[in-house]
């Protein structure tokens, strides 16, 4: 029997999650995984190296790396190694070192260069903020420049993600929607909480993420990015094509912003499954789970999806959801799929669980 062909969208906690748990069905259904991950990060670790060298932002391309990196005690210490993110070194006289990065939970757009300009934009205030402390490395995760490396030493990010997989013995492969680097502007009404009816553009993927407001439209820039070609390869000759969890609207969307991820997707023979969120982001702030699938249906009205797998909690009333589920041809299956401590988190063990008998039907 030939392995089931599983290709993955998305990017951060959310794709690193999905990942994490189909690794853990691979074994018992001979799956062959690929990652497709956007690349509008522009904050942190990933917005400094986008400002200073330009190409990719490599923060979840690194995420999804080491989400399916092997079980070998030296490929572990490796992918500990690149989620090792840098201290700031106390100034003489300091009594403690401050420590660097975003807080808990915080995604951290990462870019990488292959000869590209530099963005004049995106992570300008970190990269000067860290030039001022005089500490460069305060904050960077040691995979990011890893892979900042690789893109510039070899020139292809494909190539550079090939390469870094096998460092970490990935378990699957991590491809770019994009071989360059896009921005995320978005139509939001409220941004500003003093003018609630007032719609302005708020650009860039981290603002869009943490604004307050709702978000009317999405839209990248450049408008139409060239996609990958591995990945219009590989969602061609898929099996399954897998959208969440994560951030909805700058880690879900964009890939169906990119007119030939998009028209490689309605074309795949391939099955659909949709992973909800279990709980509402600041960009999705106010919509429900049926409004997520039907922001997918606004932005690729030729989508068809086959399963909906939500959490049984976190979908409250499954009725409207189910509905939704079925205006894009879909099945809802309910599970328990969150982690045990409250917090809106997928439990891998528990979202694979899930996934094996809907990855594993008609085999």
């Amino acid at each position: 029997m030939t392995a089931t062909r599983v290709v993955a969208f998305g990017g951060g906690h959310g794709l690193s999650a999905s990942l994490r748990a189909l690794r853990r069905c691979a074994p018992e259904l001979d799956l062959d995984i690929t990652a497709v991950v956007t690349v509008g990060d522009d904050g942190g670790s990933s917005g400094r190296l986008r400002a200073e060298r330009g190409g990719l932002p490599p923060g979840d391309l690194r995420q999804a790396l080491v989400a399916l990196a092997g079980d070998h005690p030296a490929t572990r210490r490796s992918a500990s190694l690149f989620q090792h993110r840098f201290a700031k070194v106390p100034a003489p006289g300091a009594d403690e070192p401050a420590r660097a990065g975003s807080g808990p939970g915080g995604r951290r757009p990462d870019v990488s260069a292959a000869g590209r300009a530099p963005s004049p934009v995106a992570g300008a205030g970190a990269a000067e903020a860290a030039r001022k402390s005089g500490d460069g490395l305060a904050g960077h995760a040691v995979g990011n420049l890893v892979l900042c490396g690789l893109m510039e030493l070899l020139g292809d990010p494909v190539a550079a993600l090939e390469h870094a997989g096998a460092m970490l013995g990935a378990v699957g492969r991590v491809l770019p929607m994009s071989c360059e680097p896009v921005g995320i502007e978005a139509r939001v009404r409220g941004a500003d909480p003093r003018r609630p009816d007032e719609v302005r553009t708020v650009t860039g993927q981290h603002q869009v993420a943490v604004t307050t407001g709702r978000v009317e439209s999405l839209r990248l820039t450049p408008a139409a990015p060239e996609a990958c070609p591995q990945a219009v390869a590989a969602i061609g000759t898929a099996d399954w094509l897998i959208f969440g969890p994560g951030s909805w609207y700058t880690s879900v969307l964009p890939h169906l912003l990119v007119p030939q991820l998009a028209a490689a997707v309605v074309a795949s023979p391939a099955r659909r499954l949709v992973t909800l969120n279990l709980a509402a982001e600041k960009e999705t702030s106010g919509l429900s789970q049926a409004d997520h699938l039907a922001a997918l249906r606004a932005y690729l009205p030729e989508l068809r999806v086959d399963r909906v797998v939500a959490d049984s909690k976190a979908a409250g009333d499954p009725e409207p959801v189910a509905r939704a589920a079925e205006s894009l041809g879909a099945r809802l299956v309910l599970a328990p799929i969150a982690v045990t401590d409250g917090t809106p988190r997928h439990d891998p063990a528990a979202l694979g669980a899930a996934l094996v008998p809907v990855l594993g039907a008609d085999r």
